[in-house]
């Protein structure tokens, strides 16, 4: 962040481990290709749940998590774990520049361990509170990402987790950028991840009606700010950056994906699910992260929208960038990567602070799938809807909102 005598902070390793790849590289294909990774659901026997389709990792974690400790871990800390070991390596660090006090670790989840929850549940209500597990809790608490990324790499530094819904990837990358600003680290291993494709996360969302019912279509199902949109699609999996302080990433001679420059979060203060008319919170968070980085509005060219396939916030968040960035907006291209991912939760903004790095380094913005033909009069900004766009931008946005109304915003610059 750019702020005097601040440390300045860059990305130098992408974890991505999402429903249309897993991987720097896969991901970044996934994305410029169009790629939906919604389909039926499999991890749980089909139930009376209204949506039936979800955005599943389909892939097995072996690679990354020893499947005999796997039995020790909820899936949402295995996802970690994966994403985590993912942007490690693309840094280039080794094991014994990780360790110590100098490197933190920072893992948001929106909801935790959410399958383990469920099958001790189960397990109390059939056998008695004696035959629950003793790693119940241990798998089941939110920080335990966080504490299993430090215990891998023997990273002592400050360690923290945010636990704010659907902001919590964006916030937890914003928080760790914050300990290297202020000196206090060297290195983060930040983000997000989330893992709640169960029958009572669904069965929950499903009777909000916060979920798509296309379930004969999956692969066009999650719609953002399309006029036909009926809900967001639930999905899974782990965000992890390596965020470095630069000097120290310039004098290993790393590979730069980009600056985070400013970062901002906000309450709507407002009602439990519902955004804020006009996006009003969404706005605070949108313009403290420009305000931090002394960015104006007319400087940014991308943002990654929240966007997540619902009525309301699809509407408000278009108002609200419409409101911070005033005749620019209409300037600004914008995407939903949630379209092709699905939401990921805990997980998801730190899954798009990954393909805003990748869109500023490469020049190719990712679209908004599932927008073309189908557009909304009332939603009338640039969303990218005919494909991945090459076009160089100097400073992009991504947003994240949350039940609760909790709202987060990162501004990255490219290198």
């Amino acid at each position: 962040m750019s702020v005097t005598g601040l440390k300045r902070v860059v990305i130098t390793g992408l974890g991505p481990v999402t429903p249309i790849g897993v991987g720097a590289a896969e991901f970044a294909q996934a994305q410029r290709a169009g790629k939906s990774g919604i389909g039926p659901i499999t991890h749980f026997e089909d139930t009376d749940t209204a949506s039936k389709i979800a955005g599943e990792v389909r892939i097995s974690l072996d690679e990354w998590v020893d499947p005999r400790e796997a039995r020790k871990l909820d899936r949402y800390v295995q996802l970690a774990l994966a994403g985590a070991a993912l942007a490690v390596a693309d840094s280039g660090l080794s094991p014994e520049e990780l360790r110590g006090e100098r490197t933190g670790t920072l893992i948001g989840s929106g909801i935790g361990g959410m399958k383990t929850f469920e099958d001790q549940a189960r397990v109390y209500v059939e056998r008695g509170a004696g035959r629950i597990s003793p790693m119940f809790i241990p798998m089941q608490i939110a920080n335990m990402g966080t504490g299993h990324v430090a215990m891998k790499y023997g990273a002592m530094g400050p360690s923290s987790t945010v636990v704010t819904a659907c902001a919590s990837g964006t916030g937890a990358i914003g928080e760790a950028a914050r300990y290297i600003q202020l000196g206090l680290a060297d290195l983060m291993i930040a983000g997000g991840a989330e893992a709640s494709i169960t029958a009572m996360a669904i069965g929950g969302f499903s009777k909000m009606k916060a979920l798509s019912t296309r379930n004969d279509d999956p692969e066009h199902a999650s719609r953002p700010f399309a006029k036909g949109r009926d809900g967001f699609v639930m999905g899974e999996g782990a965000g992890v950056v390596m965020l470095e302080e630069y000097e120290h990433a310039r004098a290993r001679g790393a590979t730069i994906y980009a600056e985070i420059v400013g970062f901002g979060v906000s309450a709507d203060a407002h009602h439990i699910t519902m955004p804020a008319p006009e996006g009003a919170g969404a706005q605070l968070a949108m313009k403290m992260a420009l305000r931090t980085a002394g960015v104006s509005p007319e400087q940014v060219g991308y943002i990654n929208a929240h966007g997540t396939s619902t009525y309301f916030n699809d509407l408000h968040e278009t108002q609200g960038i419409k409101h911070v960035f005033g005749d620019h907006a209409a300037q600004l291209a914008i995407s939903s990567t949630k379209s092709m991912t699905g939401h990921l939760l805990g997980a998801a903004g730190a899954v798009e602070a990954i393909a805003v790095a990748q869109a500023l380094q490469d020049g190719i913005l990712p679209p908004t799938i599932n927008l073309s033909g189908d557009e909304d009069p009332e939603l009338d900004l640039d969303y990218i809807p005919e494909g991945a766009r090459q076009q160089q931008v100097e400073y992009a946005l991504s947003n994240s909102f949350a039940f609760g109304g909790q709202n987060a915003a990162l501004l990255f610059k490219k290198i």
